[in-house]
């Protein structure tokens, strides 16, 4: 047979408790980020970062936010730590999603008030060169940080099916 023809009864049927992306709820997601719910709430509301996974659709339903939303999250809590103003945040975050940047391979630099965004090293080192005091933070190991912590976390997916049950969560001990 030169062409393989398609198995018909293999079809893209999703599955009963297993519909769409797995994400985690906002509660967890605070604890890992040390902000308050009200922080995180704020923030989803204002759009300065989304819950990727599953938006809230009305009364009882509830966000779940993606691997990659809370990297964004801690990074932003980091820089706020430093003195980065939200607004300043909000600048850099648009100014990285605008360029279609890959956030995990961009190192954020900051002098307190500005806030640089940068992909490759020649420009960290032209940035460092000016004699400016600035201080940096290399998405990657934040992001392998967090793979660490969210490992234990009871992850959900996006289309949880009502009628089955969800299977009970493993105590690790």
């Amino acid at each position: 047979m030169s062409g393989e023809r398609p198995n018909r009864y293999l079809r893209d049927i999703p599955l009963p408790g297993l519909g769409g992306p797995a994400g985690y709820r906002g509660p967890h997601v605070c604890e890992i980020v040390g902000i308050s719910y009200r922080q995180l709430d704020y923030w989803t509301t204002t759009g300065l970062v989304s819950a990727s996974v599953r938006g809230a659709d009305g009364s009882g339903t509830q966000r779940l936010y993606s691997f990659e939303d809370i990297v964004q999250l801690k990074v932003i809590k980091r820089l706020l730590d430093t003195g980065v103003s939200l607004q300043r945040i909000r600048s850099a975050l648009e100014f990285v999603r605008d360029r279609g940047l890959d956030l995990r391979n961009v190192t954020l630099m900051s002098d307190g008030t500005t806030v640089y965004a940068a992909d490759d090293d020649a420009r960290i080192v032209d940035l460092l060169r000016s004699g400016q005091g600035v201080f940096a933070i290399a998405v990657e190991p934040l992001a392998q940080e967090t793979e660490g912590e969210v490992a234990d976390l009871p992850r959900e997916h996006a289309y949880e099916d009502p009628a089955v049950p969800s299977p009970p969560e493993v105590q690790s001990g």
